[in-house]
């Protein structure tokens, strides 16, 4: 428990050290966000704001994963538990935050919204997301079946080969899902924080199910269930040390940077914890902005030019509507709210129905 709190800490700390640093630089060096010409009219005025915040996101969560383990270890008997599991949980993070920094990078220093060519970007995704599957059925003890709240519940056996094309799949779906909600000041990273939230909880608790010996982890299956929760941990107070710059009217953006890091860290957790089919439900407010744009472009297409909404995705559309963006912002954090609770919910019943079935 110690760690949890001191990772957090120390994240949240670094994550809001690291982003004023970048804002103060970024300005003085008139680095901004190219804002889309498509896009609502008020969001013009954005233009030329500090982007590339996912910077202090991702080495806010670094740091306060790795120093919490070092404290530790230095003052106390212990030694470090820091796990295969973690690391490929972070280390995937880290690797997606750097091509999004790569795509931000391109956008500011030409001046224009159009990032890294889509081929390579999408290469990039998709190769991070094979390493770690590859890696993850190589090196840990992760099962290989299709999952919902734990290993087992539908025991559908995917086997090596099958369990990687579904984790890249899951993988390169979530980072996207993630850059697409990313169009309103917070909206992104304060439902990060919720979802970050969900997994924390859901580490932990696997971790006291098997440390109380009742052979829960036997059944959830789950390697480094408190390491995992640590890096959770870590993402959701980087998330909140960056939001306090990003709130409405934000001082920074996260950029791609930030955007494919949350949404592969989601997706990486998601995995590890034996949690594939929950992840929709965490991450709710990533599946209906997703599911808005694909409504958009396949209604578009059928009907040859009508749309669905007013703008996709989805929080445009009420910002079209007449709604601020602040009040669009906080209505999505309560229903991600919500679906978080729900979500927990879920896996809580799964729980006390393995408890009685015993």
């Amino acid at each position: 428990m110690i760690r949890l709190l001191m990772a957090a800490a120390i994240s949240f700390a670094l994550s809001a050290l690291l982003t004023q640093l970048l804002i103060d630089f970024l300005r003085r060096s008139e680095i901004g966000q190219p804002i889309r010409e498509d896009g609502p009219q008020g969001h013009i005025v954005k233009s030329g704001t500090p982007t590339m915040g996912g910077v202090g996101i991702v080495l806010g969560a670094l740091g306060g994963y790795l120093l919490s383990d070092l404290i530790l270890t230095l003052t106390t008997d212990r030694e470090g538990i820091i796990t295969r599991s973690g690391l490929l949980v972070m280390g995937s993070i880290c690797a997606a935050g750097l091509v999004g920094f790569i795509d931000d990078w391109i956008k500011v220093s030409r001046e224009r919204n159009l990032g890294l060519n889509a081929k390579l970007k999408t290469a990039g995704l998709l190769g991070i997301a094979l390493a770690f599957a590859v890696l993850a059925v190589r090196f840990t003890t992760i099962p290989t079946e299709l999952a919902f709240t734990r290993h087992g519940f539908l025991g559908i056996e995917m086997g090596a080969v099958g369990w990687t094309i579904w984790a890249v799949l899951l993988i390169y779906a979530t980072s996207n899902a993630v850059n697409l909600t990313d169009g309103l000041d917070g909206l992104a990273a304060g439902s990060g924080i919720f979802s970050f939230a969900a997994y924390t909880l859901i580490g932990f608790w696997i971790f006291r199910q098997a440390s109380d010996g009742d052979n829960f982890n036997d059944i959830y299956d789950v390697p480094h269930p408190l390491d995992l929760s640590v890096v959770a941990v870590a993402m959701l107070a980087a998330c909140a040390g960056f939001l306090w710059f990003n709130a409405a009217p934000a001082d920074i953006f996260m950029g791609d940077t930030g955007s494919l890091a949350i949404g592969t860290g989601l997706a990486t957790l998601a995995l590890t914890t034996n949690t594939h089919l929950l992840l929709p439900i965490i991450g709710g407010i990533y599946v209906i902005e997703t599911l808005s744009v694909i409504l958009q472009v396949g209604i578009f297409k059928v009907t040859g030019g009508k749309r669905l909404f007013r703008m996709a995705p989805i929080h445009h559309h009420f910002e079209l509507c007449g709604w601020k963006e602040t009040k669009v912002i906080i209505r999505f954090w309560l229903i991600g709210g919500g679906l978080t609770l729900l979500a927990l919910g879920i896996f809580y019943a799964d729980y006390v129905n393995t408890v009685g079935a015993q």
